[in-house]
């Protein structure tokens, strides 16, 4: 085998055809021209061979409009199995072809008054089904047959593919060498022959005025997508005034736990102290379904998965400088419903809405009010009802109560159950926002949120000099004894 048939090199532009053998034979005879592509091969080859011939010897291309480039994305095998059999999915996505196809922008008035199609086409689900991004694909082969026998199919492989979809993205597979070494294909049969070969970037470098041109452009068409994003998103996007915060909580009343009766729902109301405020669609109270209990470990457990949202503002008055906010407490009771109708009160409790955002997991115990004596249990237990609250603020202080002391002296309870909460709490403030002068407002919304704020930062401050302190004995108790008095008698 002489030296030049081991050795080629090609420069290969995007969708630059080069013929292989078995193409200037196949498109010499005129006779087997079918397409016009056919044909335009033909005559391409008929002037090669008035040139002089072909260039190129073993490295050729398939372009996008090839048959090879059609049956490769048609052919393409799940797994490396000669006996696989396509699947129907297989199937039908292998007659959806992702490459060159035009469609046409729907227009909003149609696709207003056709939101869904009742009989779609064969055509239609073919378009629908998959992601349509026309691609533009190329292949870089080689014929690796033996020396003389150039043109067979069978040792035709594949160097290089090289993929444009409709987004400019430019795919090349394998990867450019670079720094790696040379692919290799090794070939079957008995002389096993190993090929090795590089792909380089061969593109001319681009220009600094074209480059600055290219940017412009990509600037250009940035702030036109910016825009255009902002017109979708519109101008009634609703900021918080500064002194206010925006408090969303998504929450779920998970479970009910360990109450007497079965078939419990919860009933719910959200209070909102002073200086607090909520929209006018915004729903402050509910009711769950009701929900059967099952046995799980020591306790009868009803799931509600009953979800809810809660949106509040509070506004920083003038008067509330030197105090403290109060946060919105949610209150609930439990109550249970048999066969006859018959309803019970099963519990009572509230809880504080978490000051801080992020998800929380609250199990909330309840109580319920209780009368001395059996006859109250007997009515409860046989024709229902039991004692209840006329005010649910009182399960923990009244909305009216004015005094300085509240007093729950002779009033009888009992522990029931408990309630289990779920609850993902959001706040936006522009007290967020990361400017000197915000930065400065000690007196700001953060600062004061539900008292909470100052109190865990001093408690912090107290835990971190406990925590050094501690951590400063055990080092002192750790050294030797000598050294400590060494540095002593230095100082």
């Amino acid at each position: 085998q002489p030296l030049d048939e081991e050795e080629e090199e090609a420069e290969v532009g995007w969708q630059e055809k080069l013929f292989s053998q078995f193409e200037v034979d196949l498109y010499q005879n005129e006779s087997a021209c079918q397409t016009p592509l056919d044909r335009q091969y033909h005559e391409e080859i008929l002037k090669l061979e008035k040139a002089g011939g072909r260039k190129n010897c073993r490295i050729f291309t398939y372009t996008d409009h090839d048959r090879f480039t059609n049956l490769e994305e048609h052919c393409q095998k799940v797994t490396d199995s000669d006996h696989e059999v396509p699947s129907y999915l297989a199937e039908r996505m292998a007659n959806v072809r992702r490459r060159r196809q035009d469609r046409r922008p729907i227009e909003a008035a149609s696709l207003k008054s056709k939101i869904i199609t009742w009989e779609p086409s064969e055509e239609f689900i073919k378009n629908s089904h998959v992601i349509n991004t026309p691609v533009q694909t190329m292949y870089i082969m080689g014929d690796l047959g033996p020396y003389g026998k150039l043109g067979h199919r069978e040792y035709e492989h594949i160097l290089c593919t090289i993929k444009v979809d409709g987004n400019g993205v430019i795919t090349v597979k394998p990867d450019f060498t670079g720094t790696k070494g040379a692919y290799r294909i090794e070939l079957g049969g008995e002389k096993r022959e190993v090929w090795k070969y590089t792909i380089e970037n061969a593109s001319v470098q681009v220009q600094p005025e074209e480059e600055e041109r290219e940017q412009c452009v990509f600037r250009d068409l940035y702030g036109r997508h910016k825009e255009y994003l902002s017109g979708l998103v519109g101008s009634e996007f609703e900021m918080t005034l500064p002194g206010t915060l925006r408090l969303f909580v998504n929450g779920e009343i998970i479970s009910a736990q360990g109450y007497e009766y079965d078939n419990l729902y919860v009933h719910f109301f959200l209070e909102l102290p002073h200086q607090w405020s909520s929209p006018a669609f915004q729903q402050l109270s509910g009711v769950t379904q009701t929900c059967a209990t099952k046995t799980v470990g020591w306790d009868n457990v009803a799931y509600f998965c009953y979800p809810f949202t809660l949106e509040m503002f509070f506004t920083q008055g003038d008067e509330s400088e030197d105090s403290l906010p109060q946060w919105p407490v949610l209150y609930f009771e439990v109550l249970s419903l048999d066969f006859w109708q018959r309803y019970r009160v099963e519990g009572y409790g509230c809880l504080v809405l978490p000051a801080s955002p992020g998800l929380h997991m609250l199990t909330i115990p309840t109580w319920r009010p209780v009368e001395l004596g059996t006859v109250a249990e007997l009515r409860r237990f046989f024709i229902g009802g039991s004692p209840e609250l006329e005010d649910i603020t009182y399960a923990r202080i009244p909305s009216t109560f004015k005094g300085e002391r509240l007093s729950r002296l002779g009033f009888r309870t009992e522990t029931t159950g408990s309630v289990t909460f779920r609850l993902y709490c959001l706040q936006q403030s522009k007290a967020f926002l990361e400017t000197s002068i915000l930065r400065q407002r000690m007196q700001s919304v953060l600062d004061r949120l539900g008292g909470f704020s100052q109190q865990s930062s001093v408690y912090n401050v107290l835990e971190a000099f406990q925590r050094a302190r501690r951590r400063m004995q055990e080092a002192r108790e750790s050294l030797p004894q000598d050294l400590i008095n060494t540095s002593a008698a230095t100082v």
